[in-house]
């Protein structure tokens, strides 16, 4: 990598005094380019696909589309990316989900600058990154998960990536014929999602 070509990053980020904040700090420390902002997760996916950022920079709990879906959905369309989590929601939970869809990288908001444009840097060279309380939970948790005979033990089913967004929308409260107008699909596609 050339020591002056900047990093692209796209911020995905709800709140825009939290990400006018990132960009400030990222643009500040010089060897970032902040090329695109999203407040939704659905905007998100489509500015990746546009800008074709190097990092990812997601929050979890976004409108539209949550992270999670965002980050499937972006690594889908281009596996090359790479979507860092910076999220305030660190639950063992989320960051097994997000690891799953293809994260690069998770670290929780009340992390130091400092960390945020290590990792930045880290998951730019194709490497994964976590704060350490999250790796060291990483671990214990990969030590529990192990059964007697050494294997890891999966459980619960699995949404679609569709059902996904409809369950997202529902929750937002929004109806039937709202999220049909959203994702662009007919209202009895949304009931039959519903119902699953």
């Amino acid at each position: 990598m050339n020591a002056l070509k900047r990093i692209t990053v796209l911020l995905a980020e709800d709140h825009a005094v939290v990400r006018q904040g990132l960009c400030t700090l990222l643009e500040t420390e010089g060897s970032f380019e902040v090329i695109g902002q999203a407040e939704t997760g659905r905007e998100a996916v489509e500015l990746t696909a546009t800008l074709r950022p190097e990092v990812v920079v997601m929050d979890i709990a976004m409108p539209v589309l949550n992270g999670l879906e965002a980050t499937r959905q972006i690594l889908n369309a281009n596996a090359a990316a790479r979507v860092l989590i910076l999220s305030a929601h660190s639950d063992d939970e989320y960051i097994e989900r997000m690891i799953a869809v293809g994260a690069a990288g998770f670290l929780e908001k009340q992390t130091s600058a400092e960390i945020l444009t290590k990792a930045i840097h880290e998951v730019a060279r194709g490497k994964a990154f976590y704060s350490p309380a999250i790796a060291k939970r990483m671990v214990d948790g990969q030590k529990r998960a192990q059964g007697r005979d050494g294997l890891a033990r999966t459980s619960g089913t699995r949404l679609t990536s569709r059902e996904t967004e409809v369950l997202q929308l529902v929750a937002e409260g929004q109806a039937n014929k709202q999220i049909a107008s959203v994702l662009g699909i007919s209202i009895k596609t949304v009931e039959k999602h519903r119902h699953r």
